[in-house]
C-alpha cells in the first residue's frame, strides 16, 4: 500500500487526509464558517506603523488587522540583496518570502494611511491575526512565480544535478524579464513546453491582480487562492501518489477536469468512493484523529506520551507504563525513548504542533544512548516540511525543539478551552470549596438578629456538607448562633456558592 490522499466534502466542511502505507500522515481542512485565508492577496491600507517592533498592522478588510514586520517588506530592497527561503531552507513550500539583507527602519518606509499590496503568508492562530508580506507568490502546477524577486531556483528536492541544470537552463529561456521563479519537485521530468504554459498562466494571473489594485479601494481582496481540495491535488498529487480518493461526485468530476487539462495521464488514479461507511471510517482516519486529539499516545511497546499544551510551550512527557522490558533497566529505557522518538515526530507533524517544543525524555545515564535517541528523532523529523531545530539531549534527559508554526494546531482549530475550568484543566476539589464556605462563615461577626444562614452549592458540594462534613456545620451553629440550611443549586459553578444570612 503506497501513498493515498482521501477528500471528504460535505456542505459545512471539507477535510483532507494523506495516507502513507495506511497510516495517516498529514490533515487538513477548511470550514465554510472559518475559511483559510492562507495566499490570498490584498490591498491593505497601513492601520498603525509600530517602530518598537520594526512592525506594522494593516488592515486588508477581515476582522482582525494583519501583522507584517520589516522583514516582510519589498520596498527599497534589490533583488541581489535578498536570499529565497526555499532554496535555503530545502523546502517546496507555495509561500515564498525572501529575508532581507538590510532595510531602512520600517517607521521610514511605512505611514498610517498608505496603501499597499500584500498577501498572508500565515493564517491567523489562536489569538494572533493574519501575517502578511509584500513579496507576493503565486504557486502553479510545476512552478512558483515571484513578481518581486528577480531568482530562478530548482527544488533540493530534486536531487539529479543533471536534471537541476536542464530545469535551469529552461527557466532560462522561457522566464519573464525581472521576474523570479521556483520550479517545484513536480517538475522533474517535465518538457519545456508545460514549463513555459505555466509561465504563461501564472503572467496572465498576475496581470489580473493589478489590473484589480487599480481599480478597487483599500482594504479589497484582489486574488483567492484555490479552495482546499484543488489546493491538495495541486501541490501534493504527484507522481509518488497511487490513488486519490474523493467521495463528492461534484467535486470528484471538477477535479478530474482540473487534472486532465495539466497532467492527462495521472487522471486513472482519481477515484470516486461511493460506499455507504463514510470514507474516512473506511481509511481509519476518524480513529487517528481521535488519537490526535488524546492528552495520552500509547506506544505499541505499552510506554506512552504525555502532550500538554501550555501558553509559552507544547510539553510531551515520555514514560514506560506498561513496557518493562526483558534485560537491563537502561536497555528497557533505550528502547522505550527510541520508539517514543518516532512517535514524537508524527505526533508533532499531525498535530501540526508549532512554537517551542519540551520532550522530557526517561533518564538515560549511557551518554551513546543519548545521541542514539537523539539521532532518532532528528532522523524522524527529517521529512517534516516545516522549520525545525532540535536541540541536543541535555544532562535533564530534555530536547528542544522548534518548529515553525504552519498553521492552527489540530487540537486549537477542533476544540476551544474548556468553559467549565476555563482552561485550566483542573477545578477545585469539593473539600476545597466546602472549607472555603467554613471560613466564609466565620468572618460573619456574631448578632442576635441572625437566624439562619443559607447556603446554596452545587449539589456535589451540598452533599458534601451534609454528610461527611455534617459535624463541622454543627459547631458553626453553635459558634453564630444560627441555624445553617444548606440548599443542592445544579445551575451553580462547582467553584459557585451563594451565602445568605437571614
Amino acid at each position: 500500500m503506497g501513498i493515498e490522499i482521501a477528500i471528504t466534502v460535505v456542505r459545512e466542511e471539507t477535510r483532507v487526509a494523506v495516507l502513507d502505507g495506511g497510516v495517516v500522515t498529514d490533515l487538513f481542512g477548511d470550514r465554510a464558517k472559518h475559511k483559510d485565508f492562507v495566499g490570498n492577496i490584498y490591498k491593505g491600507r497601513v492601520a498603525k506603523v509600530l517602530p518598537g517592533m520594526q512592525a506594522a498592522f494593516v488592515d486588508i478588510g477581515l476582522e482582525k488587522a494583519a501583522f507584517m514586520h520589516v522583514s516582510d517588506l519589498s520596498m527599497d530592497a534589490e533583488p541581489g540583496d535578498m536570499l529565497v527561503e526555499a532554496e535555503e531552507d530545502d523546502k517546496d513550500s507555495d509561500m515564498l518570502r525572501p529575508k532581507r539583507q538590510s532595510a531602512k527602519p520600517i517607521e521610514q518606509l511605512l505611514s498610517e494611511g498608505q496603501e499597499l499590496m500584500v498577501q498572508i503568508s500565515k493564517g491567523p492562530i489562536g489569538t494572533k491575526g493574519s501575517r502578511v508580506t509584500t513579496y507576493v507568490s503565486l504557486p502553479g502546477r510545476y512552478l512558483v512565480f515571484m513578481p518581486n524577486v528577480e531568482h530562478i531556483g530548482v527544488s533540493r528536492r530534486i536531487a539529479r544535478d543533471e536534471e537541476r541544470t536542464r530545469l535551469k537552463d529552461i527557466m532560462r529561456r522561457v522566464r519573464r524579464p525581472g521576474c523570479g521563479y521556483i520550479v517545484r519537485t513536480v517538475s522533474e521530468g517535465v518538457k519545456e513546453d508545460e514549463l513555459k504554459s505555466d509561465v504563461d498562466f501564472l503572467h496572465v494571473l498576475w496581470q489580473d491582480i493589478l489590473t484589480n489594485r487599480e481599480q478597487l479601494g483599500a482594504p479589497a481582496l484582489l486574488h483567492t487562492d484555490l479552495s482546499l481540495s484543488f489546493r491538495v491535488v495541486r501541490d501534493l498529487f504527484g507522481k509518488k501518489v497511487d490513488r486519490l480518493w474523493i467521495d463528492s461526485r461534484g467535486e470528484y468530476e471538477a477535479i478530474r477536469d482540473f487534472v486532465q487539462r495539466f497532467s492527462p495521464e495521472q487522471t486513472s488514479r482519481i477515484h470516486f468512493y461511493d460506499k455507504d461507511e463514510p470514507l474516512f471510517d473506511h481509511l481509519g482516519v476518524e480513529q487517528e484523529i481521535a488519537r490526535a486529539m488524546s492528552r495520552k499516545v500509547w506506544l505499541k511497546s505499552g510506554g506512552y506520551l504525555v502532550i500538554d499544551h501550555t501558553e509559552a510551550m507544547t510539553v510531551i512527557d515520555v514514560n514506560t507504563g506498561r513496557f518493562v522490558g526483558k534485560r537491563d533497566q537502561e536497555e528497557t529505557i533505550l528502547r522505550n525513548n527510541l520508539e517514543a522518538a518516532k512517535e514524537v515526530a508524527y505526533q508533532l507533524k499531525l498535530r501540526g504542533i508549532g512554537g517551542i517544543i519540551i520532550v522530557d525524555f526517561i533518564d538515560m545515564e549511557r551518554e551513546k544512548n543519548r545521541e542514539k535517541v537523539y539521532h532518532a528523532l532528528v532522523d524522524a523529523m527529517a521529512s517534516d516540511k516545516a522549520r525545525t531545530r532540535i536541540s541536543r539531549i541535555s544532562d535533564l534527559g530534555l530536547i528542544e525543539i522548534s518548529r515553525e508554526r504552519v498553521r492552527e494546531d489540530l487540537l486549537r482549530s477542533l476544540s476551544e478551552p474548556c468553559r467549565y475550568c476555563e482552561g485550566r484543566g483542573y477545578t477545585k476539589s469539593p473539600t476545597t470549596v466546602a472549607y472555603e464556605i467554613f471560613r466564609e462563615i466565620r468572618r460573619i461577626e456574631p448578632s442576635a438578629d441572625h437566624q439562619r444562614i443559607v447556603i446554596g452549592a452545587h449539589p456535589t458540594v451540598a452533599e458534601l456538607l451534609q454528610d461527611e462534613e455534617r459535624h463541622g456545620i454543627e459547631i458553626l451553629e453553635r459558634d453564630c448562633s444560627a441555624k445553617i440550611i444548606v440548599t443542592p443549586d445544579s445551575q451553580l459553578h462547582l467553584e459557585q456558592y451563594d451565602l445568605v444570612v437571614l
